[in-house]
Protein backbone atom coordinates (compact mmCIF):
# COMPACT_ATOMS: atom_id res chain seq x y z
CA UNK A 1 0.00 0.00 0.00
CA UNK A 2 0.94 3.77 -0.65
CA UNK A 3 0.34 7.03 0.26
CA UNK A 4 -1.65 9.28 -2.44
CA UNK A 5 -2.98 11.76 -0.62
CA UNK A 6 -1.53 13.39 2.17
CA UNK A 7 -3.67 16.13 4.11
CA UNK A 8 -1.95 15.84 7.35
CA UNK A 9 -1.20 12.85 9.76
CA UNK A 10 -4.63 12.12 10.86
CA UNK A 11 -6.10 12.48 7.08
CA UNK A 12 -4.72 10.61 4.48
CA UNK A 13 -5.60 8.59 1.75
CA UNK A 14 -3.81 5.18 1.27
CA UNK A 15 -3.95 3.35 -2.34
CA UNK A 16 -3.55 -0.97 -2.58
CA UNK A 17 -2.33 -0.95 -6.00
CA UNK A 18 -3.09 -5.04 -6.07
CA UNK A 19 -7.07 -4.85 -5.70
CA UNK A 20 -7.53 -0.69 -7.21
CA UNK A 21 -8.95 -0.17 -4.13
CA UNK A 22 -8.32 3.13 -2.04
CA UNK A 23 -8.50 3.80 1.74
CA UNK A 24 -9.43 7.17 2.45
CA UNK A 25 -8.89 9.33 5.69
CA UNK A 26 -6.76 7.14 7.25
CA UNK A 27 -3.94 8.00 9.84
CA UNK A 28 -0.36 8.16 9.25
CA UNK A 29 0.26 6.29 12.17
CA UNK A 30 -1.93 3.13 11.22
CA UNK A 31 -0.59 3.55 7.91
CA UNK A 32 2.90 2.99 9.43
CA UNK A 33 1.66 0.27 11.80
CA UNK A 34 -0.17 -1.59 9.08
CA UNK A 35 -2.87 -1.47 10.50
CA UNK A 36 -4.87 -0.33 7.52
CA UNK A 37 -6.64 -3.19 5.71
CA UNK A 38 -8.25 -3.50 2.09
CA UNK A 39 -11.80 -5.27 2.02
CA UNK A 40 -10.86 -7.31 -0.86
CA UNK A 41 -7.19 -8.97 0.41
CA UNK A 42 -8.48 -12.60 0.63
CA UNK A 43 -7.28 -12.98 4.19
CA UNK A 44 -9.68 -15.67 5.13
CA UNK A 45 -8.15 -19.19 4.77
CA UNK A 46 -6.63 -17.66 2.23
CA UNK A 47 -9.89 -17.47 -0.34
CA UNK A 48 -12.59 -15.63 1.40
CA UNK A 49 -12.65 -11.62 1.62
CA UNK A 50 -14.61 -9.20 3.52
CA UNK A 51 -15.67 -7.00 0.72
CA UNK A 52 -17.82 -3.48 0.65
CA UNK A 53 -20.66 -3.25 2.04
CA UNK A 54 -23.86 -3.18 4.57
CA UNK A 55 -22.96 -6.25 6.60
CA UNK A 56 -21.15 -6.16 9.54
CA UNK A 57 -18.76 -9.29 10.95
CA UNK A 58 -19.36 -7.73 14.89
CA UNK A 59 -22.30 -6.29 16.84
CA UNK A 60 -22.40 -5.46 20.29
CA UNK A 61 -18.43 -6.25 20.83
CA UNK A 62 -19.83 -10.31 19.48
CA UNK A 63 -19.52 -12.54 16.18
CA UNK A 64 -22.71 -12.01 13.95
CA UNK A 65 -24.39 -15.09 13.62
CA UNK A 66 -23.65 -15.03 9.86
CA UNK A 67 -20.07 -14.57 10.50
CA UNK A 68 -20.22 -17.35 12.06
CA UNK A 69 -21.74 -19.91 9.40
CA UNK A 70 -19.16 -17.72 6.57
CA UNK A 71 -16.24 -18.95 8.89
CA UNK A 72 -17.81 -22.29 9.65
CA UNK A 73 -18.01 -23.08 5.65
CA UNK A 74 -14.99 -21.83 4.81
CA UNK A 75 -13.19 -23.76 7.90
CA UNK A 76 -15.22 -27.19 6.20
CA UNK A 77 -13.79 -26.49 2.65
CA UNK A 78 -10.26 -25.73 3.57
CA UNK A 79 -9.30 -26.19 7.18
CA UNK A 80 -7.34 -29.77 6.27
CA UNK A 81 -7.56 -30.90 9.94
CA UNK A 82 -10.73 -30.34 9.68
CA UNK A 83 -11.44 -32.20 7.13
CA UNK A 84 -9.63 -35.15 8.61
CA UNK A 85 -11.76 -35.54 11.61
CA UNK A 86 -14.92 -34.62 9.71
CA UNK A 87 -13.86 -36.51 6.00
CA UNK A 88 -17.11 -35.93 4.42
CA UNK A 89 -16.17 -32.35 3.66
CA UNK A 90 -13.11 -33.38 1.71
CA UNK A 91 -12.48 -31.63 -1.75
CA UNK A 92 -15.58 -29.26 -0.52
CA UNK A 93 -15.10 -25.67 -1.83
CA UNK A 94 -17.44 -22.48 -2.09
CA UNK A 95 -18.34 -21.12 -4.75
CA UNK A 96 -16.51 -17.62 -6.60
CA UNK A 97 -19.29 -15.59 -5.42
CA UNK A 98 -19.71 -16.62 -1.77
CA UNK A 99 -15.89 -15.69 -1.31
CA UNK A 100 -16.94 -12.52 -0.76
CA UNK A 101 -18.52 -11.99 2.90
CA UNK A 102 -20.93 -9.40 1.69
CA UNK A 103 -22.26 -11.60 -0.82
CA UNK A 104 -22.52 -14.54 1.20
CA UNK A 105 -24.90 -12.11 4.00
CA UNK A 106 -26.88 -10.87 1.27
CA UNK A 107 -28.46 -14.43 0.74
CA UNK A 108 -28.31 -15.41 4.06
CA UNK A 109 -30.55 -12.66 5.19
CA UNK A 110 -32.48 -12.94 2.31
CA UNK A 111 -33.13 -16.64 2.89
CA UNK A 112 -33.10 -17.30 7.00
CA UNK A 113 -36.29 -18.26 8.88
CA UNK A 114 -36.98 -19.20 12.13
CA UNK A 115 -39.07 -22.14 13.43
CA UNK A 116 -39.83 -21.62 16.86
CA UNK A 117 -36.81 -21.98 19.53
CA UNK A 118 -35.22 -24.47 16.97
CA UNK A 119 -31.64 -24.01 15.89
CA UNK A 120 -31.22 -23.16 11.94
CA UNK A 121 -28.01 -24.52 9.72
CA UNK A 122 -27.42 -24.26 5.89
CA UNK A 123 -26.88 -27.18 4.09
CA UNK A 124 -25.44 -27.90 1.06
CA UNK A 125 -26.49 -31.31 -0.46
CA UNK A 126 -30.70 -31.90 0.37
CA UNK A 127 -31.79 -30.00 -2.61
CA UNK A 128 -28.32 -31.57 -4.32
CA UNK A 129 -27.76 -34.95 -3.67
CA UNK A 130 -23.76 -35.57 -2.95
CA UNK A 131 -23.24 -31.95 -3.65
CA UNK A 132 -19.77 -30.64 -2.60
CA UNK A 133 -20.04 -26.59 -3.37
CA UNK A 134 -21.51 -24.08 -1.41
CA UNK A 135 -23.24 -21.80 -3.61
CA UNK A 136 -26.73 -19.44 -3.33
CA UNK A 137 -27.82 -22.66 -5.84
CA UNK A 138 -26.96 -25.23 -3.82
CA UNK A 139 -27.37 -24.36 -0.27
CA UNK A 140 -30.74 -23.62 1.95
CA UNK A 141 -31.37 -22.88 5.38
CA UNK A 142 -32.61 -25.86 8.02
CA UNK A 143 -33.81 -26.69 11.24
CA UNK A 144 -31.39 -28.47 12.66
CA UNK A 145 -33.80 -31.78 13.25
CA UNK A 146 -34.26 -31.86 9.39
CA UNK A 147 -30.57 -31.74 8.76
CA UNK A 148 -29.52 -34.67 10.92
CA UNK A 149 -32.10 -36.59 8.59
CA UNK A 150 -29.49 -36.52 6.22
CA UNK A 151 -26.29 -37.30 8.24
CA UNK A 152 -24.39 -40.64 8.20
CA UNK A 153 -22.09 -42.70 10.22
CA UNK A 154 -19.81 -44.15 7.97
CA UNK A 155 -17.38 -45.26 10.16
CA UNK A 156 -19.94 -46.96 12.49
CA UNK A 157 -20.99 -49.54 9.77
CA UNK A 158 -17.45 -50.56 7.79
CA UNK A 159 -18.51 -51.61 4.46
CA UNK A 160 -21.82 -52.76 4.79
CA UNK A 161 -25.09 -50.51 3.16
CA UNK A 162 -26.18 -47.58 4.62
CA UNK A 163 -29.05 -48.59 7.92
CA UNK A 164 -26.82 -52.29 7.94
CA UNK A 165 -25.24 -53.84 10.66
CA UNK A 166 -23.87 -57.62 11.28
CA UNK A 167 -25.55 -59.25 14.54
CA UNK A 168 -22.78 -61.86 15.22
CA UNK A 169 -24.51 -63.39 17.64
CA UNK A 170 -27.58 -64.27 15.34
CA UNK A 171 -25.09 -64.33 12.26
CA UNK A 172 -27.60 -62.02 10.25
CA UNK A 173 -27.72 -58.55 9.69
CA UNK A 174 -29.98 -55.58 11.56
CA UNK A 175 -31.37 -53.03 9.84
CA UNK A 176 -32.14 -49.66 11.86
CA UNK A 177 -33.04 -46.28 11.40
CA UNK A 178 -32.48 -43.33 13.89
CA UNK A 179 -35.75 -41.03 14.31
CA UNK A 180 -35.85 -37.58 16.70
CA UNK A 181 -38.79 -36.89 18.49
CA UNK A 182 -39.61 -33.97 20.79
CA UNK A 183 -35.26 -33.13 20.71
CA UNK A 184 -34.63 -37.20 21.62
CA UNK A 185 -32.41 -39.41 19.31
CA UNK A 186 -34.17 -42.94 18.99
CA UNK A 187 -33.12 -45.97 17.13
CA UNK A 188 -35.74 -47.75 15.25
CA UNK A 189 -35.00 -51.72 15.29
CA UNK A 190 -36.55 -53.34 11.60
CA UNK A 191 -35.51 -56.53 12.13
CA UNK A 192 -33.13 -59.47 11.11
CA UNK A 193 -32.14 -60.16 7.67
CA UNK A 194 -30.30 -62.81 5.57
CA UNK A 195 -28.32 -60.42 3.49
CA UNK A 196 -27.10 -56.83 3.48
CA UNK A 197 -29.32 -56.28 0.42
CA UNK A 198 -32.92 -57.24 2.19
CA UNK A 199 -31.38 -55.57 5.40
CA UNK A 200 -31.10 -52.43 3.39
CA UNK A 201 -34.40 -52.25 1.39
CA UNK A 202 -36.31 -52.54 4.67
CA UNK A 203 -34.30 -49.34 5.93
CA UNK A 204 -34.36 -47.62 2.31
CA UNK A 205 -38.28 -47.90 2.64
CA UNK A 206 -38.91 -46.86 6.69
CA UNK A 207 -36.24 -44.33 5.98
CA UNK A 208 -37.74 -42.35 2.85
CA UNK A 209 -40.99 -42.74 4.88
CA UNK A 210 -39.88 -41.30 7.86
CA UNK A 211 -38.52 -38.05 5.73
CA UNK A 212 -41.09 -37.41 4.03
CA UNK A 213 -43.53 -37.55 7.73
CA UNK A 214 -41.09 -35.16 8.98
CA UNK A 215 -41.86 -32.80 5.90
CA UNK A 216 -45.07 -32.96 6.19
CA UNK A 217 -45.04 -32.01 9.91
CA UNK A 218 -42.94 -28.67 8.92
CA UNK A 219 -44.77 -28.33 5.61
CA UNK A 220 -46.33 -25.25 6.53
CA UNK A 221 -43.03 -23.66 8.09
CA UNK A 222 -39.95 -24.44 5.54
CA UNK A 223 -39.67 -23.36 1.71
CA UNK A 224 -41.59 -25.25 -0.72
CA UNK A 225 -38.15 -26.30 -2.36
CA UNK A 226 -36.90 -27.93 0.91
CA UNK A 227 -40.03 -29.83 1.44
CA UNK A 228 -40.35 -30.94 -2.76
CA UNK A 229 -36.81 -31.55 -1.78
CA UNK A 230 -37.64 -34.48 1.34
CA UNK A 231 -40.50 -35.58 -0.69
CA UNK A 232 -39.05 -36.47 -3.52
CA UNK A 233 -35.47 -37.67 -1.81
CA UNK A 234 -34.38 -41.47 -2.63
CA UNK A 235 -31.76 -43.34 -0.35
CA UNK A 236 -29.82 -45.23 -2.77
CA UNK A 237 -27.26 -48.80 -1.43
CA UNK A 238 -24.34 -46.34 -2.63
CA UNK A 239 -25.32 -43.28 0.32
Amino acid sequence: MKIIEYRNAKDIDIYFPQYNWTFKHGRYSHFKEGSIICPYEKRFRGIGYLGEGEYKTRENNKETRCYHEWMKILQRCYDSSYQEKYPTYKDCIICEEWMCYQNFAEWYYNNYYTINNEKMEIDKDILCKGNKIYSPQTCIIVPQRINKLFTKSNKLRGDLPIGVYYNKQNKKYRSQISKIENGKKQRVYLGLYNTPQEAFESYKKAKENYIKQVADEYKPYIPKELYDAMYNYKVEITD
